[in-house]
């Protein structure tokens, strides 16, 4: 299974990279554009010194502020429940098996089944999972999962993200400066610095998201090698989907800026892939890794819709975030 999944990551990893690589290069080119429009050299130069800085600061310090943003609480294996030590010791060989470092393992109080990571390089991350993700889900699942999580890590999607939110950044503050420097028979009117205060920061926000969702597929990818079990993470992914429409997470509510972060978004699921979602359609992701499970020759189905909605909201028997089924399955 891994051997074969090793085979075909070649081209797939090549294709993901080059897309990330138009992405970052249409977005260099929609800010130097926009400075191009505007004029003024210096003023794009500033621009970019304050972006720079602001963005600075989120990678040295964003992984602290997002886990204590939902009051994530770092676990290790001498956990009085059961469910989080098996949680915390999976995934720490889930690093090993991956090699690399293990990171903080934390879990956050909240009913909505749903993972991130965070951290500026795979020696300062974290990864976090709610207590509803280790309530519903089997642990083939929730392993999957954080193998997901720890791709993101392995291949510094953080890093990628910083760099897209410090020229994002970058255009919006050249598009407040069209305001103040259009008007002469040498800049744009005012309606065309109107039109570039409005659309640039938009257009950048489209690059941003389109990055955002060819990492996820790029980590869905990888972590079915780490797991070697695309299936379980299909299956953990159609479950979190139902989970997240039912549940709300009340702290992504209020940090919707943070919502792109997660497995699966938690604020509102969308169909297909369109231009202002964070993440991809989950069927698309599905259909990717039933792929990668199928040429490998690895059984692959998933649980039936409504299976997977008393699986996702508890009424299969689950009473709590937490619940009470005993979990099935040959890891327990």
């Amino acid at each position: 299974m891994i051997a074969y999944l090793e085979r075909q990551s070649g081209w797939i990893e090549s294709m993901n990279h080059t897309k990330t690589f138009i992405l970052l290069a249409a977005m260099t080119a929609l800010f130097g554009g926009v400075g191009f429009l505007i004029g003024g050299i210096n003023g794009m130069l500033i621009a970019l010194a304050v972006a720079v800085a602001m963005n600075a600061f989120s990678y040295w310090n964003a992984d602290k502020m997002v886990l204590r943003a939902y009051k994530a609480q770092p676990v290790d294996g001498s956990h009085p429940d059961p469910r989080v030590r098996t949680y915390y010791n999976d995934t720490v060989a889930l690093a090993q098996r991956a090699g690399m470092p293990v990171p903080v393992i934390t879990i956050i109080d909240s009913p909505q089944p749903n993972a991130f990571a965070t951290g500026r390089d795979p020696e300062h991350a974290a990864v976090a999972a709610t207590t509803g993700l280790l309530s519903m889900l089997t642990r083939e699942e929730i392993a999957g999962v954080m193998a997901h999580e720890l791709a993101h890590v392995k291949n510094r999607d953080t890093l990628t993200m910083t760099v897209t939110a410090t020229i994002a950044g970058a255009i919006g503050v050249l598009a407040n400066f069209a305001m103040f420097f259009g008007g002469d028979r040498d800049r744009p009117n005012m309606i065309f610095s109107i039109a570039i205060m409005l659309l640039a920061p938009l257009a950048a926000s489209v690059v941003q998201m389109a990055i955002s969702r060819s990492r996820e597929y790029e980590a869905d990818r990888v972590g079915a090698e780490i797991s070697g079990n695309p299936a379980a993470l299909a299956s953990a992914l159609s479950k979190i989907e139902h989970g997240a429409r039912v549940k709300p997470n009340h702290e992504a509510e209020r940090n919707p800026a943070t919502a792109h972060m997660f497995i699966i978004n938690p604020l509102a699921g969308g169909m297909r892939d369109n231009l202002f979602s964070t993440h991809p359609a989950t069927a698309n992701r599905i259909a990717q890794l039933g792929d990668l499970a199928g040429k490998s020759g690895q059984p692959f189905q998933l649980p039936a819709n409504d299976e997977r909605a008393e699986q996702a909201t508890g009424t299969s028997g689950n009473s709590g975030p937490w619940g009470d089924r005993p979990r099935k399955g040959p890891w327990g």
